[in-house]
């Protein structure tokens, strides 16, 4: 599926709202998490490995998800896990995964990374016209599944680089990519009671 078939996928969509962070903020976070243009290369390559596994991937956080009540039910309401809810959200996440290795770090990136950040907050439900849901995602959860969504992504690096060094380069570069975004996502989230 193109990624402009993606329900609610909006990434470089002009009508989005400016991000409330710049390229500068973005440029001294990198320096923060030492990311460097042999990071951005490294996703690079970890791009073009994980692109024919993604289904697979999203087969793996799909079920770490579901075997955890306290995660799954962000997707639930009191009939039980809205399908069409996870479906929708999983085109988005199998984009999401070829977006961390391709991102320009521009500011229709930046500006996405607010909508995403919104999307698990003060607009969580909206995209996909669900009621009955949590109205938010724990901020804590967000920032903790940053180890599995990272721990989880080495097996598929080493089925397309037997080289360990690159593995282990293209792994780092994903753990700063994805706590980069959590970082970013943290935005809406800073408000007293939500933690």
């Amino acid at each position: 599926m193109a990624a402009t078939e993606i329900p609610g996928y909006r990434y470089r969509d002009p009508a989005l709202p400016r991000a409330p962070y710049s390229v500068d903020d973005l440029d001294t976070l990198k320096q923060a998490l030492l990311f460097t243009e042999e990071d951005t290369q490294a996703l690079r390559r970890a791009g073009r490995i994980l692109e024919p596994y993604v289904e697979e991937i999203l087969d793996v956080w799909y079920g770490f998800v579901g075997s955890h009540d306290f995660l799954l039910r962000y997707f639930a309401n009191d009939q039980g896990p809205v399908g069409e809810y996870l479906d929708r959200v999983r085109r988005r996440f199998g984009q999401w995964i070829l977006d961390t290795c391709r991102a320009e770090y521009d500011q229709a990136w930046l500006d996405y990374q607010y909508e995403i950040g919104r999307r698990h907050f003060d607009r969580k439900n909206q995209t996909d016209g669900v009621s009955g849901t949590p109205p938010f995602v724990h901020f804590r959860y967000v920032n903790a599944l940053v180890y599995p969504i990272y721990a989880t992504i080495r097996p598929f690096l080493e089925r397309g680089e037997p080289d360990p060094v690159k593995v282990e380069q293209m792994h780092q570069a994903w753990l700063k990519a994805v706590l980069l975004q959590a970082t970013l996502w943290s935005y809406p989230y800073l408000k007293d009671g939500v933690f």
